[in-house]
């Protein structure tokens, strides 16, 4: 077992640098550009639900105010003073 996690390392170890040469390519590339594209779509479909959450939030809360301004109304539908 150590033997073949040495070997994998002495692998990994030398080809890094034939991995990160960019060469001539400018920019990100396709596999750049679809990483940040799920990324943002990870952010966006976060915040659909997250939006719909708060506007819960608040209508709960001015819903609780309604309530509480009927209850405050009197048998004979008048406000108490």
């Amino acid at each position: 077992m150590r033997a073949l996690l040495t070997a994998i390392s002495g692998v990994a170890a030398s080809v890094t640098h034939a991995l990160a040469a960019g060469g001539s390519e400018a920019g990100l590339g396709l596999w750049g550009n679809l990483f940040i594209a799920f990324g943002v779509m990870i952010v966006v479909f976060q915040l659909i639900p997250g939006v719909m959450l708060v506007c819960g939030m608040l209508k709960g809360l001015f819903a609780l105010r309604e309530k509480k301004a009927e209850a405050s109304v009197t048998a004979d539908g008048q406000k108490p003073t």
